[in-house]
């Protein structure tokens, strides 16, 4: 783990996989999780076991990945969809002016997500869905869906296949 930043805080689970260059705080990582290189990894969030996380990704605050899920590259996690600068006295903002624009996103388990998708806060992608690489994610998604575009739409329902 040459170059990369693992917080004191951090519980990771038996035989995680961390590559170089990536920035890790006050998250839980279940076992036998990849981690790619450049991958921001924030407080409160939980990857599940046997995960993907391909490099370049940023997953925030509040984020819940499930087991066995796929994150390509360049995949951005959102929990703040009215993000400003500055508070009302004009000031930067800090974590309690933003506190209450605060949202949680959660991903179900056997998700796969492709590269640069963007996942706005507040969703939920349900179990076994699959997001297409550069959609963006501004609804929820149902189990065993496939959503692709910007805005993101079901362009298939992988259970009536089954």
């Amino acid at each position: 783990m040459k170059y990369s930043l693992i917080g004191d805080d951090v519980k990771l689970g038996k035989d995680v996989k961390i590559h170089s260059f990536t920035n890790l705080y006050g998250c839980q990582v279940g076992d036998k999780t990849t981690i790619g290189a450049f991958v921001e990894i924030q407080k409160d969030s939980i990857i599940g076991k046997r995960c993907k996380i391909s490099s370049h990704t940023f997953i925030c605050s509040g984020a819940t990945i499930g087991n066995a899920c796929f994150i390509g590259h360049g995949v951005m996690f959102i929990n703040d969809n009215y993000p400003r600068s500055i508070n009302e006295k004009g000031e930067l903002e800090e974590e309690e002016d933003w506190s209450d624009r605060y949202v949680q996103t959660k991903i179900g388990n056997n998700v796969s997500i492709g590269s640069n998708a963007t996942i706005l806060g507040g969703v939920t992608v349900g179990e076994g869905a699959i997001i297409g690489a550069g959609a963006v994610v501004t609804k929820d998604v149902p189990p065993e869906t496939i959503a692709v575009g910007n805005p993101a739409k079901i362009i298939k329902n992988r259970r009536k296949n089954k």
